[in-house]
């Protein structure tokens, strides 16, 4: 699946599939809207480097940058630069692929 049908599929679904790892669980809902639910989705799984990237994009959305870089180093990624719809696509890829 690419990330635009991801996107779709997350923006039109009611639920998201099953058996979705907790960092694209965390996408899918972070693209449905739901901060919350996509932070516990990622916050579930404390040693994934994938979760903690999403995790990262997550806290940096929100405007937390702090908390962001713990994440972003945690996932052994560079700092996001461009903007979240790019960095969402970026992760998206990345896990998809």
């Amino acid at each position: 699946m690419t990330p635009d049908a991801f996107a779709a599929a997350a923006r039109g679904g009611s639920a998201p599939p099953d058996g979705l790892s907790p960092a694209l669980l965390g996408l899918w809902w972070d693209r449905r809207g739901d901060w919350t639910r996509a932070h516990e989705a990622v916050a579930a799984d404390e040693v994934g480097r994938d979760a903690a990237w999403v995790h990262a994009y997550l806290h940096r959305r929100e405007g937390d940058a702090a908390n962001a870089r713990y994440w972003y180093r945690r996932a052994a990624r560079p700092e996001a630069v461009g903007g979240p719809e790019a960095e969402w696509g970026e992760i998206a890829a990345v896990l998809l692929g």
